[in-house]
Parts: C-alpha cells; sequence; structure tokens
C-alpha cells in the first residue's frame, strides 16, 4: 500500500502541473497570472517543494543511473503492449498522460527505493551527517 500511495501523490503532483486538459496549474497560471500573482506563486512554489522532496529522495535513493534504468523498463513495457496492440498511441493527449504515468512511476520506486531494500537486505539507509 505505501508504493501505492507514494505513486499516487507523484502521479497528482505531475497530473496537478501539467496534463492535456484544460485543468493544470500551467494553463491556470497562464490565464490568471496578472489577477492571481500572489495565488499563482504560493501554488508554483507548493508544487516546487513537492518536486523537490520527490526528485531529491530519488537521486539519493536510485540516483540518475536508476532513474533512466526505471524509467527504461517502463518505455519496453509500453512498447511492449504497444507490440502486442494492448495499447493504442494515436492520440497526442495519450501519450502525455503515458508520460505522466511513467514519470510518476519513476518518482514512485524512487521514494519508495529504500523502503524496498530495507526490507530485503535489513540494513536502513542514513543520511550523512556532517558534525
Amino acid at each position: 500500500m505505501g508504493f501505492v500511495l507514494r505513486w499516487a501523490v507523484a502521479f497528482v503532483l505531475l497530473a496537478v502541473t501539467f496534463n492535456p486538459s484544460q485543468w493544470n496549474y500551467t494553463n491556470w497560471v497562464r490565464e490568471n497570472f496578472s489577477d492571481q500573482t500572489p495565488m499563482a506563486l504560493l501554488l508554483g512554489l507548493l508544487l516546487f517543494a513537492g518536486y523537490v522532496i520527490y526528485l531529491r529522495a530519488t537521486l539519493r535513493s536510485i540516483g540518475g543511473f536508476g532513474m533512466t534504468m526505471v524509467l527504461a523498463i517502463v518505455g519496453a513495457a509500453l512498447w511492449v503492449l504497444y507490440d502486442y496492440g494492448l495499447l493504442s498511441v494515436t492520440d497526442t493527449s495519450q501519450l502525455i498522460w503515458l508520460a505522466l504515468i511513467a514519470v510518476s512511476f519513476v518518482l514512485g520506486i524512487g521514494l519508495s527505493w529504500s523502503h524496498v531494500r530495507r526490507r530485503l537486505s535489513g540494513q536502513s539507509d542514513m543520511d550523512d551527517i556532517s558534525e
């Protein structure tokens, strides 16, 4: 359940920022920035904080190579689904949703990886603390 929650929050973070519908932060700011500048700044900073948390945890747990590897595995899985005719990619909005799912999956794994490693190996990760 923990991974699903972390993945869902990553997906919501990405989808709220940008998605192919009209209901996203990017379009809202484009249309309302002059009238809603303080709210746009507040929401932008909240989204930025979410990205910092997810990206920092992901980079610390699986690193850039791990992120690339997870994204490659997700891409290969999507390719297999397409090759077997289970996935159609004719619509650009569908491609954007698939990209959001893929990137949120990478972020969800990155945030969950320390928990998985601890369960598999019995060892906990510790942040480096300089004294």
